[in-house]
């Protein structure tokens, strides 16, 4: 890929932010032989939350599809800081996890918000396997969770 992925990222117009610090007993990256598996990223910024609530119930679907995004910059930081971004291979798997409200289905979509990250950033190297998945509660009330497995030269 021309420039790289630090370069596809400026031209989006983003800088990685600082890696999330954990909020609980772990790391937020491990690399285990040709691979990185990303600890659960929640939507923060400068150590702070960016939103609290239910899809579908306080939160939008475009709101909550923004968060996965930064969920998504939020792993690349994590990433980059423990192996770098020239190293990504492939994005392997995507599992995103969304509080929904009852009744709220749109779990795809909101994921959509991270996995269209990869793939602008990576290209076809982007394009992985994923699940989206609602749940009653994530930590810290975060609307938006994802975590991430990365194959690394």
């Amino acid at each position: 890929m021309s420039g790289g992925p630090h370069a596809k990222l400026a031209e989006l117009g983003h800088a990685l932010p600082e890696v999330a610090a954990p909020v609980a007993s772990y790391v937020p990256a491990v690399q285990s032989g040709q691979h990185v598996y990303v600890s659960g990223q929640l939507p923060m910024a400068e150590g702070k939350l960016l939103a609290t609530g239910k899809v579908g119930a306080g939160v939008s679907v475009e709101q909550a599809k923004d968060l996965a995004h930064r969920c998504a910059l939020n792993a690349l930081a994590a990433i980059d800081s423990l192996v770098g971004l020239e190293n990504v291979v492939k994005i392997v798997k995507l599992t995103g996890f969304v509080a929904s409200a009852p009744g709220f289905t749109g779990q795809p979509g909101v994921i959509n918000g991270a996995s269209d990250l990869f793939g602008t950033v990576f290209g076809e190297a982007g394009r992985h396997a994923r699940s989206a998945v609602g749940v009653a509660e994530l930590p810290l009330d975060a609307p938006v969770e994802i975590d991430v497995i990365v194959e690394v030269a």
